[in-house]
């Protein structure tokens, strides 16, 4: 099949970071410090990802603004036309690091809250005083003139306040909100049994959501981000498999998407010494689940193939074992049995918060 370019690359830089969420999207297994590409190689990653025709390019992480060259990153995606975002904690951006992002040519940037409250917010990120420098951080975005988004992660120690998050993004004069739950991948699903909201919470807020965009409608654009354990039918995640986006982690590895790694089995090229456009179009790896050939019944014949591309194989994996089977999001999925099984489980206080090493505890498919 001919394989149109990707429209975007999610460059993340560092697992390092100073806060400790629980739900963080990074795999359990953390790449350290020492393995992490150079300055030299992520700019000539920049370049390949420009002549392969991607148009953005999203500085991540851990926490991007760890590594003391990302003004330098930006400056070199700037030049080459790409569009740029980070998408930071805030808590280590500086008046002096602003100024200087700004001069690199950044166009956007997305600022991570983990509450409304600064003690709920600073518990829950294990960083004392986070919160305080995230709101000075959105004050340093909005009053350099950029776009602001504001991203809010939902569960459910906090689902009951995403009242006040959005009075908190409005006063922050963000011209974007994401209110997005919980994905469950990496530490999200170590920690689903203390996160998962139950019914009655997202009901809730997704009331909240609708009543927020109906009042900012024109003003503020609202995201929304569900739970793919109370969905009907699954998400086309990442725009579906080796398709919209090429993730590369820390250590150099090129990913459809930043869970794949958890996928055994499968052997994924690095930039290190393959280019994005070798990659891109003639890994393996990318081409494993791309397209509708690989689809195993229901979804082969289903009239949604080609709108959720079978929906997410780390979900897949995470709660059958098989990261080929039918998403259990998908009511019809045959393991959709699962995901209420999910639902039921015990909940839990305990949280194991995100660490550098990697837990001994690991979670287990539902089967």
């Amino acid at each position: 099949m001919t394989v149109p370019p990707p429209m975007g690359l999610i460059a993340e830089l560092t697992h390092r970071c100073p806060l400790q969420c629980a739900y963080c999207s990074n795999p359990l297994a953390l790449d350290p410090p020492t393995s992490e590409l150079s300055t030299g190689d992520w700019l000539r990653v920049l370049d390949e990802a420009a002549a392969l025709g991607v148009l953005q390019v999203h500085f991540s992480g851990g926490e991007p603004m760890a590594r003391p060259d990302l003004e330098a990153m930006v400056a070199h995606a700037h030049r080459a036309g790409l569009y740029t975002n980070i998408i930071t904690s805030g808590v280590l951006l500086t008046p002096a690091r602003m100024a200087a992002l700004d001069a690199a040519g950044i166009d956007h940037i997305q600022l991570s809250f983990q509450d409304s409250d600064a003690a709920r917010a600073d518990g829950f990120g294990g960083y004392r005083g986070g919160h305080a420098k995230k709101l000075a951080a959105a004050a340093l975005i909005r009053d350099s003139g950029l776009p602001l988004t504001t991203n809010f992660v939902i569960h459910r120690g906090n689902a009951d306040h995403v009242e006040a998050m959005i009075a908190l993004a409005e006063d922050l004069r963000a011209e974007r909100i994401e209110i997005a739950h919980v994905q469950y991948y990496g530490w999200g699903l170590l920690n689903r049994a203390a996160l998962l909201p139950s019914r009655a919470q997202l009901d809730r807020v997704t009331a909240i959501v609708e009543a927020a965009r109906a009042r900012l409608g024109g003003r503020i654009t609202i995201d929304y981000v569900v739970p793919d354990y109370y969905a009907e039918r699954p998400k086309a995640c990442m725009g579906g498999w080796g398709q919209r986006f090429i993730n590369i982690s820390p250590s150099g590895k090129a990913l459809p998407c930043h869970a794949a790694e958890t996928i055994g089995g499968m052997s994924f090229p690095s930039v290190r010494d393959t280019s994005l456009a070798a990659l891109w179009t003639g890994s393996e790896a990318f081409a494993r689940f791309r397209g509708t050939d690989w689809m195993p019944a229901p979804c082969r014949s289903c009239d949604r193939r080609e709108i959720d591309w079978g929906g997410c194989r780390c979900q897949a994996l995470a709660l059958t074992g098989d990261a080929a089977r039918t998403d259990p999001a998908c009511a019809r999925a045959p393991d959709r049995a699962v995901m209420a099984e999910a639902i039921g489980e015990p909940a839990t206080s305990r949280i194991l918060p995100r660490r550098l090493r990697a837990p001994s505890v690991r979670p287990s498919p539902v089967l």
